[in-house]
C-alpha cells in the first residue's frame, strides 16, 4: 500500500483503534451497509437522514436493533461535529448541512467504499470509473472474473456497496468496482489492482460549478499511484490523455479507432478485438450493440488480463473469449423490454448525460420516437442535434427538464423533427404520447440525457415503469 492521504491515513488509524463514535449521513443502501459493518468492527455508530421515508424507516429500524443510535427526519449536528469520522453516502452533497459541520469542525469525512476497502484488506479490486461506459465494463469485468474460476463480485456504484461484500459468510477475494465522481470525491485511500478509466464528458454540472471541477474528481482515481500502478484508459479521447498525463504507473491503451501504439483495438476489416498483440475474438461473437460496446470489451478484458498473470495465459485467454461471447448488457442500458405490433421498446434509463444519450441515438437504425427528459443537469441538448435529424421522427420532451429541452431543439428542428412536450407530472402521460406517436417499423427509445429524481427514486425505477407502461396499450 502506498502513502496516502492525510484524511486516509486518520480514518485508517482510528478505524484499526476502535477510536470514537464514527457517523454515518444517509441511509440508503451504502449507507445502511456501512453502519452495519462498523458496528460489526466493534464501533460505536450514529447514523441520520434527512428523510422520512418508508425505506429510511426500514433501515432505521434495522440499525437501532444491531445498536446503531439513528436518528430520522433530522440531524445532530453538534454530535456529528464530535465524531471520530463521518461516512458520507454518495447522493449527500458536501453543502449538506451535517458535512459542513464536520468540516468545520476538523473532522474527517469519507465515503463509504473507503470505509469497506479499509476493513477488507485483503480484498483485490479493479476500479472503474468514466462519463459513460464505466457500468457495463464493470458488470463485464466481474463476469470475466468469475469466468476464470475467482469467486469475485460486482460493487460500487453499480449497486451493491462494497460495505455488503464484509456482510457475507465467504466474503470474494476480488471485486469489480464501480466508482462514480462522487464515490471517488470521498475516498482517499483507493489503491486499485488495475485502475480504468473508460470515457470523459461533461456531466452532473447540476452539483458542479463546471467541467474541469468534475474531471478533477475522475482523476481522483490515481491519487495514490506508484510506478507500479497499472491503469488501462482509451486512447480515443483528447480529454482522457490530457487528464491522465503525467501520472505515474504502467499504462494500457485500448482504441476503437487505431491499432499503432495500443494494447488492445478493433480491427474493422478483419473484424477482429486485438489483447496485447494476439487476436482475441471476433466481433461477431460479441452480443452487444455499437462501438461503444466495443470499447467496453476492449476495457474489461484488457484489464483483466493485466491483473494478474494467471488471467492471460493462453487457457485463460480462450475461457476469456467465451465469457465475452455469453454476456449481455446489464438493465436499463439500450436494453429491449418491449416487441409488439412491430414496434420496438427500448430501455435506456441508465443514460442520465448528453453524451450518453448521443451513443444510444447513434445506434438506432429505424424511426424512432425520442423520450428525453427529467431533471436538469447543465448541459445544453443541442449537441443530440446531429443524430436526432438523422433517425428521430419525434422527440417527446418531459419533466423538469422539458421546457428547457425544448428551447435547445424546436427552433433548430422547426419543420423537420417535431418537438412535443408532456407537461402534466406523470411518466404514463408521456408514455401515452410515445403509445399515440409509434407506428410499425418504429422504435420508442427511453434514454433521457437527464437524471431521474424528478418523477423516480432512481433510473433504476424509471425503466421499469418504462417496461411496464409499454407493454399497455395507449
Amino acid at each position: 500500500m502506498p502513502p496516502t492521504s492525510e484524511t486516509a491515513q486518520i480514518v485508517a488509524r482510528r478505524l484499526s483503534e476502535r477510536q470514537g463514535e464514527f457517523a454515518v449521513i444517509g441511509l440508503g443502501r451504502s449507507g445502511s451497509a456501512a453502519a452495519q459493518l462498523l458496528r460489526r468492527a466493534g464501533l460505536a455508530v450514529y447514523a441520520s437522514d434527512a428523510s422520512k421515508g418508508e425505506g429510511v424507516q426500514h433501515a432505521a429500524n434495522e440499525l437501532r436493533a444491531l445498536g446503531v443510535s439513528v436518528d430520522v427526519g433530522s440531524h445532530d449536528l453538534a454530535r456529528i461535529a464530535r465524531a471520530s469520522a463521518v461516512v458520507a453516502s454518495p447522493g449527500v452533497p458536501p453543502t449538506a448541512a451535517p458535512l459542513r459541520a464536520a468540516h468545520e469542525a476538523g473532522v474527517p469525512v469519507v465515503g463509504e467504499v473507503e470505509i469497506a476497502l479499509r476493513l477488507q484488506p485483503a480484498l483485490r479490486y479493479i476500479a472503474v470509473t468514466g462519463t459513460n461506459g464505466k457500468t457495463t465494463t464493470t458488470a463485464l469485468i466481474g463476469h470475466l472474473l468469475r469466468a476464470l474460476g475467482v469467486n469475485a463480485a460486482d460493487v460500487g456504484n453499480i449497486g451493491t456497496p462494497v460495505s455488503a461484500l464484509a456482510l457475507q459468510d465467504t466474503p470474494p477475494t476480488w471485486a469489480a468496482l464501480e466508482m462514480s465522481s462522487f464515490q471517488l470525491h470521498d475516498t482517499p485511500g483507493i489503491y486499485p489492482d488495475v485502475g480504468v478509466l473508460t470515457t470523459l464528458s461533461p456531466d452532473h454540472l447540476d452539483r458542479y460549478t463546471g467541467v474541469d471541477e468534475y474531471y478533477a474528481d475522475k482523476r481522483l482515481l490515481f491519487r495514490n499511484a506508484v510506478p507500479q500502478s497499472r491503469w488501462v484508459a482509451t486512447a480515443d479521447s483528447d480529454a482522457v490523455r490530457e487528464l491522465v498525463n503525467g501520472i505515474d504507473g504502467q499504462w494500457f491503451w485500448f482504441s476503437t479507432t487505431r491499432t499503432a501504439g495500443v494494447q488492445a483495438s478493433y480491427h474493422h476489416e478483419s473484424g477482429m478485438l486485438l489483447v496485447l498483440d494476439e487476436p482475441f475474438v471476433s466481433r461477431d461473437r460479441i452480443q452487444l450493440a455499437g462501438d461503444h460496446n466495443v470499447a467496453n470489451v476492449l476495457a474489461a478484458v484488457l484489464a483483466v488480463m493485466v491483473a494478474d498473470h494467471a488471467f492471460r495465459t493462453p487457457d485463460a485467454r480462450r475461457t476469456l473469449a467465451d465469457a465475452v461471447a455469453t454476456f449481455r448488457a446489464p438493465p436499463h442500458r439500450l436494453e429491449p423490454v418491449v416487441d409488439r405490433r412491430n414496434v420496438l421498446w427500448i430501455n435506456d434509463s441508465k443514460a442520465t448525460n448528453v453524451a450518453s444519450t448521443q451513443v444510444a441515438v447513434a445506434g438506432m437504425t429505424r424511426p424512432t420516437v425520442l423520450l428525453l427528459g427529467g431533471r436538469h443537469k447543465g448541459e445544453p441538448y443541442t449537441d443530440l442535434l446531429p443524430e436526432i435529424r438523422r433517425i428521430v421522427k419525434t422527440v417527446i420532451a418531459y419533466g423538469e427538464a422539458g421546457d428547457r429541452i425544448v428551447a435547445d431543439l424546436a427552433a433548430p428542428l422547426a419543420g423537420t423533427v417535431p418537438v412535443v412536450q408532456v407537461s402534466e407530472p406523470s411518466f404514463a402521460a408521456v408514455m401515452a404520447r410515445a403509445h399515440q406517436e409509434a407506428v410499425a417499423g418504429d422504435v420508442v427509445l427511453l434514454s433521457p440525457a437527464c437524471s431521474s429524481y424528478d418523477m423516480f427514486n432512481n433510473y433504476e425505477e424509471r425503466g421499469r415503469e418504462f417496461a411496464r407502461l409499454a407493454e399497455q396499450d395507449a
